[in-house]
């Protein structure tokens, strides 16, 4: 048995989440400029447009993603403030307190 090649670059969910990051739009990204963007990108959305609602539905659903207007994978979507404002290095991560010391790092997620 010989195993596919594994793809290489990123994820149809992680290029969503870095075009809507991208955009400034304050109602949030709709759905055909989040097609526009990633197709700008080099992603084939039609070939891939079941992805590409799959994607978008599990961001909303873990909260990646809020959805402002619409239903389901239409309307538009932004950055949950949440996640932006999290500050999550992981344990070993090291940063200098002011003092100059360098001191771990934890996880930091809000409440």
């Amino acid at each position: 048995m010989t195993s596919k090649p594994k793809k290489v670059g990123l994820s149809v969910g992680e290029l969503i989440v870095k075009a809507v990051a991208a955009s400034k739009e304050r109602n949030g990204l709709s759905m055909a400029a989040l097609k526009k963007a990633l197709a700008a990108g080099g992603y084939d959305v039609d070939k891939n447009k079941a992805r590409v609602k799959t994607a978008i539905k599990s961001l909303v659903a873990k909260g990646t993603l809020v959805q402002t207007k619409g239903t389901g994978a239409s309307g538009s979507f932004k950055m949950n403030k949440a996640t932006e404002t999290e500050k999550c290095v992981g344990k070993a991560a090291v940063r200098t307190c002011s003092a100059g010391y360098a001191a771990p790092q934890t996880c930091i997620r809000p409440a």
